[in-house]
């Protein structure tokens, strides 16, 4: 059975870059804006999760109805076994027979043989028998024999002897047409029977012909259908990894909520605690100078690797090492939706931004992967890493831009070290219809 690629990608959202200063109505608008989108995103989860649920439903639907057609498929070949095995026997019956009425003629033959022999003696004691009559006259010949009885006894014997031979020859006829008409009889029935065998057997091969025709169809069509079953239980094992990709962007989300309000509120907290101590300083000093301070991402601890990319200023950095061995698009027949860096040696993969950890685990297709939501400027993307050889983050973490997530592989389904990069704009989607070329966005 061949096995299809699991789609295996994750992306959903979260939580903001940089902080802003609380205080501006333009600010306060801003950062509601960010929540407001998270939370819109978080809605779009929800949907798209219902929209799983049906789907793996309906295919559930569908694989009971396969196996209901399975079912009456396997009570047709069944009867097509019987069937075919009901001809078999028939024909070895008739082959048997068959084999009895060859037999039957041989001996047939011998007695024929036996009896053309009986019929040639006849036909030459008859032939003598007519040249007598014709050199004698026929019929006179038996007078002058009576006529030549010297006594009445001797003519009283010879009256005998004369009626004996006519006897005989009326004997002769009827036993010679008796044998004519039995030979002819027996060749007729034995002929009769042997060709009835012979149409009755070809009829009984051409019946196990068909039969075993419609039994090849019905394996092909079981074939299709174990294969279509295959085929849903795959899509299901894929509609189920989506579903539980859909539930951790959806934690994700709520993670992201939660720590954009805490950020607010602490970078409300801090501008008033700015402001108050301008406050004093300037009561105190009647002074106009004051000081303010603003948050900043933690700082990263995993860009500290010696082949790790430099953390790049803006809202992405390089997320390896390695050349760009394969871009985004068409590729090999199928649509390429990302871009893969390739390198030797131990090569770490850091956080192309700040974000929170969707899921990271092992998947049969993409090997060791980590997918992470972010949110910039109030807008959502979603960040995959493919194939790594280790993976440092868990799923629901808080990571920063340039922060390590594990190291370059060759694990799942890929031919030789690289990483795979996905980048979306917005949430995952089954159809990665929201996949985005990162070249030009990501510094590479």
């Amino acid at each position: 059975m061949k096995k299809k690629r699991l789609l295996v990608l994750s992306m959903a959202t979260m939580l903001g870059a940089g902080g802003l200063a609380i205080g501006t109505p333009a600010n306060q608008a801003f950062a509601e804006n960010k929540i407001n989108n998270l939370q819109k995103e978080q809605e779009k989860l929800q949907q798209e999760r219902s929209g799983v649920d049906s789907q793996i439903n309906s295919a559930g639907t569908e694989i009971e109805q396969l196996q209901n057609e399975q079912e009456n498929v396997k009570a047709e070949i069944k009867r097509l076994d019987l069937a075919i095995s009901d001809a078999q026997t028939k024909i070895t019956e008739k082959n048997e027979q068959i084999s009895k009425t060859k037999d039957e003629i041989a001996k047939l033959q011998e007695e024929i043989g036996i009896l053309k022999e009986r019929i040639e003696k006849r036909n030459e004691l008859l032939k003598d028998r007519a040249r007598s009559f014709q050199e004698t006259g026929g019929a006179v010949s038996y007078i002058d024999v009576l006529m030549g009885a010297q006594s009445f006894s001797d003519f009283i014997d010879r009256v005998g002897a004369v009626a004996t031979i006519m006897e005989a020859d009326q004997s002769i006829l009827k036993e010679h047409q008796a044998d004519k008409d039995l030979l002819e009889e027996k060749q007729t029935t034995v002929e009769k029977e042997l060709a009835s065998l012979e149409t009755m057997l070809a009829d009984l091969q051409q019946l196990e012909k068909e039969l075993n025709s419609q039994k090849g169809e019905k394996d092909k069509l079981m074939a299709s259908l174990q294969e279509k079953e295959e085929q849903k239980h795959a899509e299901i094992t894929d509609l189920e990894e989506q579903k539980e990709i859909l539930a951790a962007q959806t934690a994700a989300v709520e993670k992201a909520i939660k720590l954009e309000k805490q950020r607010q509120e602490e970078a409300a907290r801090k501008a008033a605690e700015a402001a108050a101590a301008a406050q004093q300083a300037a009561a105190k000093k009647n002074s106009s100078s004051s000081s303010s301070s603003g948050s900043t991402p933690p700082a990263s601890g995993g860009g500290q690797q010696v082949s790790a990319p430099p953390v790049a200023s803006g809202a992405f950095t390089r997320p390896s090492a390695g050349r760009l061995s394969s871009g985004f698009g068409p590729r090999w027949g199928t649509f390429h939706y990302g871009i893969d860096l390739a390198a030797q040696g131990s090569v770490p993969v850091v956080a192309a931004a700040d974000g929170v950890v969707i899921r990271s685990y092992y998947s049969s297709s993409y090997g060791n992967a980590i997918f992470v939501a972010h949110s910039i400027d109030g807008v959502v993307y979603t960040t995959v890493y493919a194939h790594l050889s280790s993976r440092s983050v868990g799923s629901g973490a808080v990571v920063s831009k340039g922060q390590q997530l594990g190291y370059m592989g060759n694990t799942g389904q890929s031919y030789g070290q690289h990483l795979h990069f996905e980048l979306h704009r917005g949430q995952w989607n089954a159809s990665k219809s929201n996949a985005i070329n990162p070249v030009g966005i990501v510094p590479l």
